[in-house]
């Protein structure tokens, strides 16, 4: 059945940022003594290099360099941030949330500052969050930030390589405000979902509350408990199948064909997913953006880190119609439907 709503809540503005030292596949090999080789890595990722952030930048670092400069692409100033919303799964601390370290860098204290902890569907949930609060009319500049700081949380040895190798560290954000009532532009719909049963199928055990007596033991670190663990093959057999009915799930609610897409940016977890779920929403190469070769997988960074990307490109341009896609940990996974 499709609803035809209009936007309530449009996107102003995205901005990314990447630390600046680059790590390459071959790097891994010969910097971090992990036993693979830049072949291996491509065939089975489509990943060349990553961004590894350096000692003493924090997560909190990433997102508040990316947040300046959706600001400025959103042409807002930083005062006028009324909310802000940040989505990781790699927080400078435990507690409190990073959206507060964010918020003490950004100098806006005084408004709301929430985590969202849904991984890679992570910016998604976030972006659902924020139309929200848009709607009920008490917001009118949300900032959504997507950030991470994956090499400091995975095991760079041979050992953890099958998940070591995919992922890489960077930051991406957008301003989210109202859309005028006769405005076309904005985002249309966002259709987010779950499934808990597969929750150890990509997972990090420890530490946890749930590892009675002891969060964490030296016997953890030893077994590697405090990495991710993935079920590669299970994952990849999820996420081809419920990228394209998330994504086709926003189309048919809105009215809309695939035909009518101009761009597709979907979580950068594999190439070999987005070539798959590409293929099967029959879109042509040129309409889907991949930034994995050159960043890997930055989790809940990837989707706001290909919108900057896309329009600094000049491939996303006003009016443009941009479906986005995520699956991951949780499971979860969404997908949002804007007019750019």
């Amino acid at each position: 059945m499709s609803h035809k709503p209009r936007p309530k809540s449009k996107i102003l503005g995205a901005g990314h940022y990447m630390p600046p030292r680059v790590v390459t596949n071959g790097d891994l090999a010969t910097k971090y003594g992990i036993e693979t080789t830049d072949e291996w890595i491509q065939q089975r990722s489509g990943i060349r290099e990553r961004h590894f952030a350096d000692e003493g930048v924090t997560n909190s670092d990433l997102a508040a360099e990316a947040s300046k400069r959706a600001l400025e692409a959103a042409g807002v100033g930083r005062e006028e941030v009324d909310c802000i919303l940040f989505a990781t799964l790699s927080p400078d601390h435990e507690f409190p949330g990073s959206g507060c370290f964010l918020q003490a860098k950004l100098g806006v204290p005084g408004i709301p500052a929430m985590d969202i902890r849904n991984q890679c569907s992570g910016f998604i949930y976030a972006l659902s969050v924020a139309d929200g609060l848009i709607q009920t009319g008490r917001y009118k500049r949300i900032l959504v930030v997507g950030s991470e700081i994956h090499s400091r949380g995975i095991d760079l040895s041979t050992r953890g390589r099958d998940v070591a190798v995919l992922f890489g560290d960077g930051a991406g954000a957008v301003i989210v405000a109202p859309a005028e009532e006769d405005e076309d532009r904005g985002i249309y719909s966002v259709h987010l979902h779950a499934d808990g049963s597969y929750a150890k199928e990509l997972w990090t055990e420890a530490p946890g509350c749930a590892l009675h007596p002891s969060r964490i033991t030296r016997q953890m670190i030893e077994d590697g408990k405090i990495y991710p663990s993935m079920n590669g093959k299970l994952v990849f057999l999820h996420a081809v199948r419920k990228m394209p009915e998330v994504m086709l799930e926003a189309l048919e609610y809105n009215g809309m064909k695939v035909s009518d897409l101009d761009l597709f940016v979907p979580h950068q977890a594999n190439i070999r997913i987005n070539e798959a779920v590409g293929k099967a929403l029959g879109l042509p190469e040129e309409k889907v953006v991949n930034t994995i070769a050159g960043f890997g997988n930055t989790t809940a960074a990837t989707i706001p880190i290909g919108l900057s990307e896309a329009v600094r490109q000049g491939r996303l341009r006003p009016g443009s119609l941009v479906g986005l896609a995520a699956f991951g940990s949780g499971f979860t996974w969404a997908s949002a439907l804007v007019r750019w």
